[in-house]
Order: C-alpha cells, then sequence, then structure tokens
C-alpha cells in the first residue's frame, strides 16, 4: 500500500506542476496566444486526464485491497 500512495502523491504533484504550468504560459508550442477561454480549455483537458488517471486509480486500490484478503 505504501506504493501505492507514492504513485497517487506523485501523480497528484505533476498534476500541479502542469496546472501552474497551464496557468503562467503565454503563447503554447504553436504558436498562439493564450486567452481565458483557451487556458479554461487547457484546464478542463487535463482535468479529463487526472479524472482517468483517478479512475485508473481506484481500479488497481480495487484489485489491491481484494488481494490482500
Amino acid at each position: 500500500m505504501k506504493i501505492w500512495w507514492g504513485v497517487n502523491f506523485t501523480w497528484l504533484i505533476l498534476f500541479a506542476i502542469g496546472t501552474i504550468y497551464l496557468l503562467n504560459r503565454k503563447i503554447d508550442g504553436a504558436g498562439a496566444v493564450q486567452s481565458p477561454q483557451i487556458r479554461m480549455v487547457s484546464l478542463a483537458v487535463l482535468g479529463g486526464f487526472f479524472i482517468f488517471v483517478c479512475l485508473c486509480q481506484l481500479i488497481v486500490l480495487f484489485f489491491v485491497k481484494r488481494r490482500n484478503k
């Protein structure tokens, strides 16, 4: 379980860094200037990925707890 918590903490740090990066950049990789609407879309995509990772982690937790019984 310590490894599982460590992986979750690492994911949390990566998402926090990604969020800070998305909010602070002025121009994206394609050269487009970041408006508030584009930043919100970028955060929505990052949030969708975050939800996907959370669901995968919950599935892994279910199998780890099931195996420990």
